[in-house]
């Protein structure tokens, strides 16, 4: 009996640790992604480099007007940080930006995140890179545009 409350203790701890991790990745994640967000629409290149890894990939599936194929497009982390410093970003009114950030699962020094931005839908995977979440790759796909009479 002795040996089961100990170790039911020991699992106690590991389970509250593991929760207090998870709160803290948590809000760092979150941190990250709006560092993407908020740094897209202030145009702060900082920012934005800031959250995104050096080897990210952000691609979508698109579909070629000449042949009607679909295919994927892609920009890496140093076009995506000039487009942030050449301001693209800002051109979004204040009214119309969003950000909506949702963590879809973390998982280790893995986790993938959700954030629903003016125009399109990003869809990140993050990594724990020495101590520091950052974005790694991101899927996205554009908002149908409303009808123009």
């Amino acid at each position: 009996m002795r040996l089961s409350l100990h170790a039911l203790m020991l699992l106690s701890t590991a389970v509250s640790t593991a929760r207090a991790q998870s709160a803290t990745d948590s809000a760092a994640i979150r941190a990250t992604a709006l560092d993407y967000a908020e740094g897209w629409y202030e145009g702060n290149a900082e920012r934005m480099a800031h959250s995104l890894h050096p080897e990210l990939v952000k691609r979508i599936v698109v579909r070629d007007t000449t042949t009607g194929k679909t295919m994927v497009q892609g920009m890496g982390a140093s076009v995506l940080v000039n487009s942030t410093r050449h301001g693209y970003g800002k051109e979004t009114p204040k009214e119309r930006q969003q950000k909506e950030v949702t963590i879809l699962d973390i998982f280790g020094n893995a986790a993938s995140a959700k954030a629903v931005m003016a125009d399109w839908v990003d869809y990140m995977q993050l990594g724990k890179v020495d101590g520091r979440w950052v974005i790694v790759n991101v899927l996205w796909e554009r908002k149908p545009q409303p009808a123009r009479w």
